[in-house]
């Protein structure tokens, strides 16, 4: 049976004759080696050529990636080898290599050395750590070096290919070779070691059409494999996969099975001779080069193949070979969130019969099924057994910890009970183009996913969809079913389905067999069920369970991982990379049961769940609480201050509000309890909380709004010291304290600002202002500084400056502050002639006080003290005239307005 892999191709360059290719470890970079002399570089994920570099203006026959230096270097026809930076761009080294043409390029993994085969028929082995001196000359070929390949599994070993038909194994530490393979009748052009296994092979290509593969320990020909038309022009092993490539001069690029050397594919792109094949360790992905461009493929799928049972024992597939491993040997405390685990394989490794597809253990873990090209084998997971096997293009695990079915083609599906027995074959209505196990049997159609009963293989629902998995819960009730945009939770009504007669099932099955519970937009990789928790990964890298609507982040992840399953005894979720390394995170079964118990509306087993919850997970309980409504349980619970502060304010419970905010120390607090002081009324509250933050601005607002002139006061001499000068002027205005706001502009240097002021509200005071502008102005200006006229000095330039004197003298005397309720009955001071009132209060030589009450129409107050006081009904004596005169304080007199006529005249 073929492996069927998925072959995708996600680059497509159209070029000059591509000599070499490579691939960066890290990023998604092809390195692309020219006849024109440049060197591109392809982001192979957005298809943009990112960077392009001038080597030469001959032929680049090779080109490699030195990604611990940052590295490109070069070999061309100019006999060079050059190194540039492929950050800055820069040409960082330049070495005169060989006496001919350079043909290949091999970087060792580890040491800082790099090898280098040529048309003179040498290799040569440079240190770049000393100026890339020449350290050895490796001399025995007769013809030109083709490639030069380091061993994976010795990296003191390579291999050279060359144009004399032979194949050289040397070592590092020897000019002269180990020995030599001989079997191609002509020119051998590439070569290749294998990655997997305990197999010591190499590939070779040569112009005899023929790809042979060799053992070198017993330096013999194992299998040579005939397909291609012309001169083999590029092998290759692949690193993950159990296959072979092969590219050839007739256009075509042939992928064979590793293990059975049977022809798998054949590709071709139209893009003429291929003439280059590279692979990247860890990755599905290969670049392939043409003569007219080149192209990047990916194989298969990249996510590993593994499977954990709940006990924590764990069997995965790497290059073909089965590895157990068991998580018990771990001590708990020992491990930390997100660390890589320190684990060892649990005895020998058994070699897979088949390249798996899928991997898993059923529901009781004593057996593991593996699936791939075409069959199935079932294992025992103690000793990897073989226990039962057969031909399946899909396998999954029934409810029964022994039953399963299989997808035997695209319209065929089986049941099976006790491993082997055979129950029932059916062919889906739809068609089956993939089946899912759980509680009920899933086929997937084009547009649709059809749910069975594993027992009479009736139907239960049909649900129009096109899932990408389907994920039951351990207790057979909730259901997740993945797309490549978003996931669904149902829930699955079994009393519902068992109750329903069958004259109740209508075409797509029963209405009523599921419930939905929630849609996500998200991209599930992979899935487990914890109680009703759904625990995932996604495309965003990030680890998340999801439960009763809501979403819960465990951690972001640097790269993406996949889930092995959650151990409860543990109470941590284990996950693997695509290398195998396992991690995990700490997530607490009982904070798991607590919320399920909360979505099923259970609150009396939630609370006795809640002492077994350790204090470190309440802040996190308290916020779903909060998401479900229950925002008075979770201030009860929560451990944070900043979380009790919101709860606090949600429940408006300011007083303990207050607390919490001097716990916390935060000026945003304050900020956020005084609003909500406001909103309820709590004026006092809010003063408190603008006095802890002191905000200034706040405080005169608050203060001028309730009309309390005290507290206005107050905080203009507060804001004064505290340098907070807008305000202190503003409250300094409205108490009408006017010498103290012009001292204001005054200290802070607005001189202008302060001759304008004093010129309208403090007339007395220009004088001194101007003087001060003038000497201030003189400074930087001697002509501005002659311009500014001081009324003392050009009183004619100020013909009504000795009134406002006066009317200043008359405002002070007669105006007082009166309460803000008075508002409305007084007139505004924009439409009050203060030297009309001047003039009124001369003539009629009333009480100035009195006459500024008439003028401003304003009453009210001495009606409301005429009706709060009591009237006296008494006569006033001549003795009481004589007792006010007596206690009259004569000195406080301003005898200022008083004339020597009108003294006469009395």
């Amino acid at each position: 049976m073929q492996l069927k892999l998925d072959i995708r191709r996600t680059l497509t360059a159209r070029s000059r004759r591509v000599y070499c290719v490579d691939l960066h470890p890290t990023e998604p970079w092809m390195l692309v080696s020219l006849s024109n002399g440049k060197i591109h570089v392809w982001n192979h994920q957005n298809q943009q050529l990112i960077k392009t570099f001038e080597v030469c203006s001959s032929p680049v026959r090779a080109g490699k990636f030195i990604a611990r230096k940052n590295w490109i270097i070069t070999g061309s026809d100019d006999y060079r080898i050059t190194v540039f930076n492929y950050n800055t761009l820069e040409r960082q080294h330049v070495v005169d290599a060989h006496m001919d043409y350079i043909r290949c390029l091999a970087v060792h993994p580890t040491l800082p050395i790099v090898l280098s085969g040529s048309d003179d028929m040498t290799i040569k082995m440079w240190n770049w750590d000393k100026n890339w001196a020449c350290q050895k000359v490796f001399d025995g070929h007769s013809h030109y070096v083709m490639q030069i390949v380091f061993n994976p599994k010795d990296n003191n070993t390579f291999a050279s290919a060359s144009l004399d038909k032979t194949i050289k194994i040397w070592q590092l530490a020897s000019s002269i070779p180990n020995f030599t393979l001989e079997g191609h009748m002509r020119a051998i052009n590439c070569l290749d070691y294998t990655h997997a296994g305990e197999k010591p092979y190499l590939i070779s290509g040569a112009d005899d059409r023929l790809v042979k593969i060799w053992d070198y320990q017993n330096r013999s020909c194992v299998q040579s494999l005939d397909g291609h038309t012309k001169n083999i022009s590029a092998v290759a092993f692949h690193p993950e996969l159990p296959i072979i490539i092969t590219g050839s001069e007739d256009g075509t690029v042939k992928i064979w099975n590793a293990n059975t050397y049977s022809l798998e594919n054949t590709l071709n792109y139209g893009l003429g001779s291929a003439t280059t094949i590279c692979c990247l360790k860890g990755s599905n992905m290969v670049g392939i080069g043409f003569d007219d461009g080149c192209v990047m493929i990916r194989l298969g799928k990249e996510d590993p193949t593994f499977s954990m049972d709940e006990g924590g024992k764990i069997v995965w597939i790497k290059h073909s070979e089965m590895q157990m491993i068991n998580l018990k040997q771990l001590a708990i405390e020992d491990i930390k969130d997100g660390e890589r685990l320190n684990l060892s394989v649990k005895g020998d490794t058994k070699s897979c019969e088949v390249f798996a597809n899928t991997l898993a253990h059923n529901s009781n873990g004593r057996y593991v099924a593996v699936c791939g090209e075409g069959e199935y084998i079932i294992y025992t997971a103690m000793a990897l057994r073989n226990k039962a096997y057969g031909s399946a293009l899909e396998f999954v695990w029934g409810i029964e910890p022994e039953d399963f079915a299989i997808r035997e083609s695209a319209t065929t599906v089986k049941v099976f009970q006790k491993l082997t027995k055979e129950k029932k074959s059916f062919k889906p209505e739809l068609g089956a183009d993939g089946i899912y196990g759980g509680t009920l049997l899933g086929v997937r159609s084009a547009n649709h996913l059809t749910f069975y009963a594993w027992d009479t293989l009736e139907l239960v629902r049909r649900i129009e969809i096109q899932p990408k998995g389907v994920f039951w819960g351990g207790n057979g009730e909730m259901v997740a079913i993945t797309t490549e945009e978003s996931f669904y939770v149902l829930k699955y009504n079994a009393s519902v389905v068992a109750e329903a007669s069958e004259e109740g099932r209508a075409e797509d099955g029963y209405e009523d067999a599921f419930e939905v519970v929630g849609e996500v937009a998200e991209n599930v990789k992979t899935a487990t069920w914890v109680g009703d928790c759904f625990i995932y990964s996604n495309s965003l890298n990030r680890l998340n369970y999801y439960v009763g609507g809501e979403i819960v982040t465990i951690s972001h992840l640097d790269r993406p991982h996949y889930i092995l399953g959650y151990i409860p005894r543990d109470n941590r979720i284990y996950l693997c990379d695509k290398e195998l390394n396992v991690l995990s995170y700490s997530l607490h079964l009982s904070v798991l049961d607590f919320e399920t118990s909360v979505m099923r509306k259970d609150i009396q087993n939630a609370q006795q769940l809640l002492p077994t919850i350790p204090q470190s997970y309440y802040t996190k309980i308290a916020h779903f609480l909060e998401k479900q409504g229950f925002v008075s349980q979770a201030l009860s619970v929560s451990t944070d201050p900043d979380h009790k502060f919101d709860l606090a304010l949600q429940l408006s419970k300011l007083d303990l509000a207050v607390e919490l905010a001097r716990e916390i120390g935060s000026d945003q607090k304050w900020q956020q309890l005084a609003d909500c002081s406001i909103l309820s009324g709590r004026l006092d509250l809010a003063e408190k909380c603008y006095e802890a933050t002191q905000d200034f601005g706040a405080l005169l607002v608050l203060s001028s709004s309730s009309g309390n002139l005290d507290k206005v006061s107050k905080l203009a001499e507060v804001a004064h010291r505290a340098r907070k000068f807008n305000v202190a002027f503003t409250a300094y205005l409205l108490t009408q304290q006017n010498l103290k706001a012009l001292n204001i502009l005054v200290e802070t240097n607005k001189l202008p600002d302060a001759a304008f002021f004093a010129r309208t509200y403090l007339p007395s005071e220009v004088p001194r202002v101007t003087q001060l502008w003038k000497a201030e102005q003189q400074k930087t200006n001697a002509k501005v500084a002659q311009g500014i006229a001081d009324p003392s000095e050009y009183t004619n330039l100020f013909p009504s400056f000795e009134e406002s004197l006066r009317g200043q003298k008359y405002l002070e005397e007669s105006e007082k502050i009166v309460p803000a309720s008075h508002y409305s009955t007084r007139t505004s001071n924009s439409q009050r002639n203060v030297f009309e009132e001047l003039s009124k209060a001369c003539t009629s030589g009333s009480n100035l006080e009195e006459t500024r009450e008439n003028n401003a129409n304003d009453d009210g107050e001495r009606d409301e003290q005429r009706q709060s006081e009591p009237q006296s009904t008494e006569l006033i004596t001549d003795e009481d005239i004589e007792l006010d005169l007596e206690n009259m304080n004569l000195e406080n007199i301003d005898y200022s307005n008083i004339s020597e006529e009108d003294l006469l005249g009395d």
